[in-house]
């Protein structure tokens, strides 16, 4: 089973590369469109400052990972520090689980990771070669790079709470990706306990434990978060409700209004509205 398939089918990482070469001077990193980053840092000494957390002094070469708008400052020595950077938009806006689950900075030694040594090689070549393409090629590596980073992160634990960290475990893994694939199965407790092969009380208390919710409040979640994608879409709420898991709209709605805070139709207009206003300010 492929366990980002059915998230990625639906939130799809994009990346977008702006830099590579040498960072001489300390820059500033923010984005108004609520974009994450992926830097690699090739070579050079390099602090790391955020607010209100520590500095982080990195001195190997290194993948530092933002997976959602955390304004971040870099700052090299003297001697400069060599870096290939992206934009990356995982979907956390929209409720990518993913997303969602990693932390505000990862710090990955690429030393630790070898398998990934291939991809990295390819960016830092297109990166710094002036080839016809080189913006789609450094595109595309970035969003293949940042599937193998997840992938390291999930087999390596890097997460311990949370989905990511479910996905580390093969039975949770299991009912976790299950309702992912089918937000419209009318699944229970005891269906999710048995795909992961667990009792009933050991396997909710495990997901809890890990997930930081119950299998149920987490499959309901996860059913707004996909009807939210499809209304962006423009399907009718009767469809939408069906594809979900609702018997009708009005349990639908029911439920998306305690989940979200206002009714579908309330939360589409201010979709709407939002989405005018940052098209208007071209940040999309």
């Amino acid at each position: 089973m492929d366990h980002f398939q059915a998230v990625f089918d639906r939130f799809a990482p994009r990346a977008q590369a702006f830099f590579a070469g040498k960072l001489c001077d300390a820059f500033a990193f923010d984005n108004d469109a609520g974009r994450g980053y992926l830097h690699i840092l090739r070579q050079g000494r390099l602090r790391v400052a955020r607010d209100g957390q520590d500095d982080l002094d990195l001195d190997q070469p290194s993948i530092i990972l933002l997976p959602r708008r955390t304004p971040h400052i870099f700052t090299p020595d003297a001697a400069g520090a060599d870096l290939v950077c992206a934009t990356i938009d995982m979907g956390g806006n929209a409720g990518n689980p993913i997303a969602l689950a990693l932390p505000d900075m990862l710090v990955l030694p690429i030393a630790e990771m070898t398998t990934l040594g291939p991809t990295i090689d390819l960016l830092l070549d297109e990166g710094l070669a002036g080839r016809d393409g080189r913006q789609v090629a450094l595109d595309r590596l970035f969003e293949y790079l940042l599937v193998q980073v997840i992938r390291h992160i999930v087999g390596s634990s890097r997460v311990s709470t949370g989905m990511l960290a479910a996905l580390a475990e093969p039975a949770l893994a299991r009912a976790i990706s299950a309702m992912h694939a089918e937000p419209g199965r009318g699944w229970t407790l005891d269906d999710l306990a048995d795909l992961a092969g667990m009792s009933r009380t050991n396997f909710a208390g495990s997901f809890r434990v890990v997930v930081g919710a119950t299998p149920i409040d987490y499959l309901t979640r996860w059913r707004i978060t996909v009807a939210q994608t499809l209304m962006r879409q423009d399907r009718p709420i009767k469809a939408i409700a069906s594809a979900v898991g609702y018997d009708s709209p009005a349990a639908f709605s029911r439920t998306f209004t305690r989940i979200v805070g206002v009714p579908p139709r309330a939360w589409l207009a201010n979709e709407g509205a939002r989405l005018v206003s940052k098209g208007a300010s071209g940040l999309i």
